[in-house]
């Protein structure tokens, strides 16, 4: 991945090179010169294959040693369980290059991977009769999850790791109005990790803002001369932005002359902000759909989600126990009060429930507000401070590493909170809610969500409420299961608390 040859301007400059040599051949392909792609879509199959093994190896050695199996039938058996995850993971495309480093569909489809091979072993078991799979069935292929899982993490941190850098960037030829192309060169800039970097646009007057150039990225041309310059420049990808200039026929002319240039199309869609489990793309009458399924709120994955909370939110309680005694030693030694702080805050549907923090504050500190809203912190109708006088030695502490967090495991427990979803809000906040925000109360407040993770009390108003919003509209396991993997580095990190 650190290799500069697939780097954005390296590339750039390879193509015109080739060109200029009279190299360059109309229709040939520009991906043979990201390198970094097919090399990281090899670590991680290796990676992979080197997780079956090991749990393979593993688990074999412990099913032989206590159930005196000989070891060439458990070499047999194992050699059929790799055979099976490795099919199941491929057929499951799991190590397809357009979800590999960003996104929850990565671990999805992992997921989904390993289920179906576990499935598929324990039919061939029952098929067969096949007594000595059992332990294949519950062992091996959870092994296997155990150690994918944070390889899998620990390599895409790698690769956001050199995009922080400025490496292993896709090059991106942006085409639309000023104003959409804007938003996706600032989108693509708070974020790298995402894998863009827009290096040129086509604008429907070939001009940016008079200077030939929007937001420092350069203006190369007209809408319609998009694909000559993708052949010369050597882009990835080829953003298609909101400008009144496509037309359903533009696009598909576009798409057909972007054929064998090896660059890729992608079409934002305008109209709302929806993504993930949401968006399917269907033909009617060979006409391209775009169809937006309605966000669910109960069913069996809300189930699956309700009965996993309660469970593992039981558990923390039990294994944090002594931190949690330790915690409440040190808030009464260090300030007069109550070791909890409970508060009135809105949960699902707009009911109203009592959540319980470790106190971090002195006593009737909700009475000093009045004299300190003038030094609010935060925007919108959430108060913060970043010094705030009402907060105790202890409770600082507690607070930078979300420790006064915890006892919201027993609102967890109780069924009024969720481990993840938006932030509970107060009543006065939620009174103060406009209609489109007040959706962020169609499922259950969450101790942890998208707003902790990416920033925390750092965060703007319109940004917190944006990913409120994109969680309650997209919400999935899978986006759950990373939310809480990233909890803990945020919890570490301490950045955004205060």
């Amino acid at each position: 991945m650190g290799n500069q040859v697939g780097s954005p301007r390296r590339r750039s400059a390879l193509w015109s090179s080739r060109r200029t040599q009279g190299l360059y051949r109309p229709g040939e392909s520009t991906t043979a010169l990201a390198g970094w792609e097919p090399r990281y879509r090899r670590s991680v199959i290796v990676s992979d294959v080197l997780c079956i093994l090991a749990a393979v190896a593993l688990v074999g050695s412990l099913v032989g040693a206590q159930s005196g199996m000989a070891s060439s039938k458990v070499a047999v058996l194992g050699a059929i369980t790799a055979a099976v995850v490795l099919c199941s993971l491929a057929m499951s495309r799991a190590w397809n290059l357009v979800v590999l480093g960003q996104g929850a569909e990565e671990f999805s489809r992992l997921g989904r991977g390993l289920f179906f091979a576990d499935v598929a072993l324990g039919l061939a078991g029952l098929a067969f009769s096949i007594s000595t799979m059992r332990p294949w069935v519950f062992l091996v292929v959870p092994a296997m999850a155990l150690l994918a899982f944070p390889s899998r993490y620990a390599l895409r941190k790698m690769l956001h790791r050199a995009r922080n850098d400025g490496r292993c960037l896709l090059p991106v030829l942006a085409a639309g109005g000023p104003g959409s192309v804007r938003d996706l060169i600032e989108r693509t800039r708070k974020n790298p990790h995402i894998g863009w970097r827009v290096d040129a646009i086509c604008t429907a007057d070939g001009r940016g803002n008079g200077a030939g150039e929007l937001d420092g990225v350069p203006v190369v041309g007209e809408l319609d001369k998009i694909a000559d310059h993708v052949r010369r420049g050597g882009y990835r990808i080829v953003a298609i932005t909101a400008d009144a200039y496509w037309t359903p026929k533009r696009l598909q002319q576009l798409a057909w002359t972007l054929e064998g240039s090896g660059a890729e199309m992608v079409v934002a869609p305008t109209l709302m902000e929806v993504a993930g489990p949401r968006l399917h793309m269907t033909g009617v009458l060979g006409m391209p759909l775009l169809r937006v399924s309605a966000p669910t709120f109960s069913g069996g994955r809300r189930v699956v989600k309700d009965v996993f909370d309660r469970i593992c939110s039981g558990l923390l309680l039990v294994l944090l126990a002594p931190l949690l005694l330790m915690v409440s030693v040190a808030v009464v030694i260090d300030s007069r009060g109550p070791v909890f702080y409970r508060q009135p805050r809105v949960g699902k549907d707009g009911q109203q429930f009592t959540i319980v923090k470790f106190r971090t504050m002195i006593r009737k500190a909700d009475t000093m507000l009045a004299e300190l809203a003038g030094h609010n912190d935060a925007a919108g109708v959430m108060f913060k401070m970043r010094r705030d006088p009402r907060v105790t030695r202890v409770g600082a502490l507690l607070r930078r590493y979300s420790i006064d967090e915890l006892p919201q495991l027993f609102n967890v427990l109780g069924g009024s909170m969720s481990l993840v979803g938006p932030r509970p809000p107060l009543p006065e906040e939620s009174a103060r809610y406009a209609p489109d925000v007040r959706r962020r109360l169609l499922v259950k407040p969450g101790v942890t969500g998208l707003w902790q993770v990416s920033g925390r009390s750092d965060l703007s108003w319109e940004e917190a409420v944006r990913l409120d919003l994109r969680y309650v509209e997209d919400w999935s396991l899978a986006l759950d299961a990373v939310i809480l993997w990233k909890t803990f580095r945020a919890v570490l990190s301490g950045q955004g608390a205060y």
